[in-house]
């Protein structure tokens, strides 16, 4: 066992542990640590606690000192640089006519670095822009290409649910989201009723899964051949939060479809929920 705090280095990023010495921190303090960016200003995620040896990155780095009012001061400095760099940046952008849009800029907190990210559609060949950068601001310069995703947790913005973006607000870590989960949950494969603020797949797809897939396993799946009280039939339609299902009899197949509760089905052949080729098709890219 280790005695550790959390620290996070973004508003909504990664915690990462680090050996207090001996300082009992509370969350929300600000301390210098060093990282494999270099020195850095983060803010205490976690208070001090104990972890098992196997839930650390070892070696253990250890806190440097809790931030000062100067190392605050410097932190505030560094904010109105990265204003004034993002302004110099997208006139050189414009200057070399490159197809890229600057979503954010950071200085590292010992100022050894400048951090330009950017979104692009495809590779983007910035060798002379990052020498034209190093000359203006004569430290090293890095720029990072992100994804849409990376893009709206940097930047924030409001959801179609009218609430702030999940990824900008608490979301440390993305998770994987796709396709077939709207499909299971019985969602619409329309883009614009399925993607986020970013143009992907929405991440609130992620929190219901597990319900869905406990619930999907007492129904039977579109498609399935299944035994009713007024006889065999197809499963055309299904909802598995009231486990109510559709079936088309197949001894009027041309009649409105009859509706039974699953515990009154007997399943005979069951079907699988898949996502089609021509469906992937349509919603290429949201993944």
């Amino acid at each position: 066992m280790a005695e550790v705090v959390g620290v996070r280095f973004k508003e909504v990023g990664k915690v990462y542990y680090f050996d207090p010495e001996d300082n009992k921190l509370n969350v929300g303090d600000r301390v210098i640590v060093e990282t494999a960016r270099g020195v850095e200003c983060g803010c205490i995620a976690t208070a001090n606690k104990k972890v098992n040896d196997e839930d650390i990155v070892h070696p253990l780095k250890k806190l440097i000192r809790v931030a000062t009012e100067d190392d605050l001061n410097h932190l505030q400095e560094n904010e109105k640089k990265e204003k004034k760099a993002f302004d110099i940046c997208l006139k050189k952008i414009e200057e070399h006519k490159l197809e890229m849009k600057l979503v954010d800029v950071e200085y590292t907190f010992d100022n050894n670095k400048i951090l330009f990210y950017f979104t692009a559609d495809g590779r983007v060949d910035f060798r002379a822009l990052v020498k034209d950068l190093a000359s203006v601001f004569r430290t090293r310069i890095e720029l990072r290409q992100i994804g849409v995703r990376d893009e709206a947790k940097m930047l924030g913005g409001i959801g179609v649910c009218g609430r702030p973006l999940c990824c900008s607000t608490y979301l440390g870590e993305f998770q994987p989201v796709s396709i077939k989960m709207a499909k299971e949950q019985g969602l619409s494969l329309s883009p614009v009723k399925i993607s986020g603020t970013c143009g992907r797949l929405m991440c609130c797809l992620k929190y219901e899964q597990e319900a869905y897939n406990d619930m999907l396993k007492k129904v039977p799946k579109v498609g399935a051949i299944v035994s009713s009280p007024n006889g065999d039939g197809v499963v055309i339609e299904v909802n598995p939060i009231s486990q109510i299902v559709k079936v088309r009899l197949n001894k009027s197949p041309d009649a409105a479809p009859a509706t039974f509760n699953s515990k009154d089905l007997k399943v005979i052949k069951d079907a699988q929920i898949r996502v089609d080729r021509k469906e992937l098709e349509q919603l290429k890219g949201l993944e």
